[in-house]
């Protein structure tokens, strides 16, 4: 397993799947381990990935301070896997929470992406706004699944501030394309992957300065994918065409029938629509 050091001496790991030029890989969660990304459906066929496990997940150590957690100093971590890496650019892929820390990244070192994809990401980051009715609406194209009456009702509870301990389970669903056996027990495996400690401080105060962030991809120059999924409750497609229009040079690209984590969801549509963007 490989590792690099951080610019605070913790050990940091990474994933290398695949040949070619690398691409790194920024998961989401936030603080979950590399591991629910898998090989991203096949993409490592066309591009050599490296998936980095953020401090205290995975296989990387736990920091002395948990203050480090926070998404913006995260940034730093990213800059020391390329400087190990020894490459003067790298392309980048977020995924979900991990789009906000590639975001920061950009707008830290633009001079050092080249080619960024941002996967069903998040949007705490720049600020953009996913109201009520929007993830009512998006919950309401699953209205004909079997399981709906219940995750529905949860979902509502949810968003009342009423939620049961239960009730984020019971939305799980909504993120996937299809509810099936592989969908399931990838949602059970990534609950154990994720560093709840960590996440509590991933988007502490502080973190975010959106409106720096927006300034920052509104100079960045560099082609940028945006791949939303038709029915992600977690990343809605009209927020997702919101992110693009941020940029100068964004594609902005929905999959149909797709969940949050869309290479799960129809592997070989996801890997033909990276794959052509990141050559």
């Amino acid at each position: 397993m490989p590792t690099f050091s951080a610019h605070d001496g913790t050990e940091l790991a990474y994933h290398v799947s695949g040949h070619g030029a690398p691409v790194v890989c920024l998961p989401g969660g936030p603080m979950q381990a590399s591991a629910y990304l898998d090989d991203l459906g096949g993409l490592s066929a066309h591009r050599q990935l490296i998936t980095l496990d953020l401090r205290g997940t995975g296989r990387s150590a736990t920091p002395r301070d948990a203050a480090s957690y926070r998404c913006d100093r995260l940034v730093d971590d990213v800059e020391a896997l390329r400087e190990h890496l020894g490459l003067d650019r790298i392309d980048l892929l977020g995924h979900s929470a991990g789009a906000n820390l590639a975001a920061l990244y950009v707008g830290r070192h633009p001079q050092r992406v080249g080619r960024l994809a941002l996967i069903t990401p998040s949007v705490a980051a720049v600020g953009i706004t996913v109201t009520g009715d929007v993830r009512r609406e998006t919950a309401l194209l699953r209205k004909d699944e079997p399981w709906f009456p219940a995750a529905f009702a949860a979902l509502e509870a949810v968003m009342a501030g009423t939620a049961g301990a239960d009730s984020r389970q019971a939305i799980a669903p909504f993120l996937y394309g299809r509810w099936d056996e592989a969908a399931q027990a990838h949602q059970a495996a990534g609950a154990e992957q994720r560093n709840n400690d960590a996440a509590a401080v991933f988007g502490a105060e502080g973190a975010f300065a959106p409106d720096a962030t927006r300034a920052a991809l509104a100079r960045f120059g560099s082609p940028v994918l945006l791949l939303a999924g038709e029915v992600d409750l977690n990343s809605p497609p009209e927020a997702m065409a919101e992110f693009a229009e941020l940029f100068p040079d964004a594609a902005f690209v929905m999959q149909p029938g797709a969940g949050h984590f869309p290479w799960l969801d129809d592997p070989a549509r996801f890997v033909a629509a990276a794959a052509d963007f990141l050559g």
